[in-house]
């Protein structure tokens, strides 16, 4: 039927059928206008249906979603689907979710510096939010030349909660990224408690004097990894492949610090508050925190402010 409706404008319906049938697939003309004629069956009706709810949810979340977090996503919005129809219609429709490729390693270590232990020791798991913060940052291509960005995230919701953006990759690039976390979580009425670990690799920007007593005056215990081993931090080499892979590579090319700034802004905002983390039972960091404060604090309000 599509190779007809394909060609029948140049060639004429007639002449294709015939020559269908004779080599071998067989087609009359009565046969191609009554399948024309008949009406969409209820499968048909129904994939429709999905494919604007599909399409819908690529598009609103980056483009990186791949048929799984589709699939909860219609589960989450009350449509029941099978997750094999979620991938075939997938394929139909010639949508795919974003992939990952490799990491740049941008980590320098300074043999000079003190280094704390490694508190975590690869559990990059938490009871609560606050209890600890993984850290690391990039690089971002630009025209205006190479952008570090830098990202602090909370271990039990996997929210981002604080980052900052440099040309340069001096301690201060992740000092801002540290202070807006401890920022955020005081604005949301959650701040830190004594005992919080901050963990990261063993790039001299994290092992510098100025960083390590910022964490002493916060009440923040330094955690670092051993060099050259990604495991160590491997959470927040995770997160920074999603960064680079559902927003970097994508949105390319990148002018200046003002555009990667704008777009990591609304890209973590996006993160934290919609986009949901298999880690966490495919719900958002942000709605993850607050189910975990309306069962431990019920007082405190569910909603976390923004």
């Amino acid at each position: 039927m599509t190779f007809i409706d394909q060609h029948a404008d140049v060639f004429g319906v007639e002449p294709i059928c015939r020559v269908l049938t004779e080599h071998g697939c067989p087609i009359s003309t009565s046969t191609y206008y009554a399948a024309k004629n008949r009406p969409p069956s209820t499968r048909a009706l129904r994939d429709a249906e999905l494919d604007e709810h599909i399409t819908r949810i690529h598009a609103a979340n980056y483009g990186v979603y791949g048929a799984r977090k589709i699939w909860h996503q219609l589960q989450r919005e009350g449509h029941r689907v099978a997750r094999c129809t979620v991938e075939r219609r997938m394929r139909a429709l010639g949508l795919q979710g974003a992939r990952r490729g490799k990491k740049v390693r941008t980590t320098v270590a300074d043999p000079g510096h003190e280094r704390a232990t490694d508190r975590l020791r690869r559990d990059f798991t938490a009871s609560r939010p606050n209890a600890a913060w993984v850290a690391d940052f990039t690089h971002v291509a630009a025209w205006c030349g190479v952008v570090y960005v830098a990202f602090v995230v909370d271990v039990y919701s996997r929210a981002i909660v604080g980052w900052a953006a440099s040309l340069s990759k001096q301690t201060s690039l992740v000092l801002d990224a540290l202070d807006m976390a401890l920022w955020r979580r005081e604005r949301t009425g959650r701040p830190v408690e004594a005992g919080l670990i901050h963990h990261s690799d063993a790039g001299s920007q994290y092992t510098s004097f100025r960083f390590t007593t910022h964490l002493l005056a916060a009440g923040i215990d330094a955690s670092i990894g051993t060099v050259g081993d990604a495991l160590d931090n491997a959470l927040m080499e995770s997160q920074i492949g999603l960064y680079k892979t559902e927003l970097i590579k994508p949105r390319g090319p990148w002018r200046s610090l003002a555009d990667v700034e704008l777009a990591t802004a609304e890209w973590v905002d996006w993160f934290n508050a919609t986009r949901l983390h298999s880690a966490i039972g495919h719900l958002p960091p942000e709605e993850f925190e607050a189910l975990h404060y309306a069962q431990h604090q019920p007082s405190q309000p569910v909603g976390i402010n923004r």
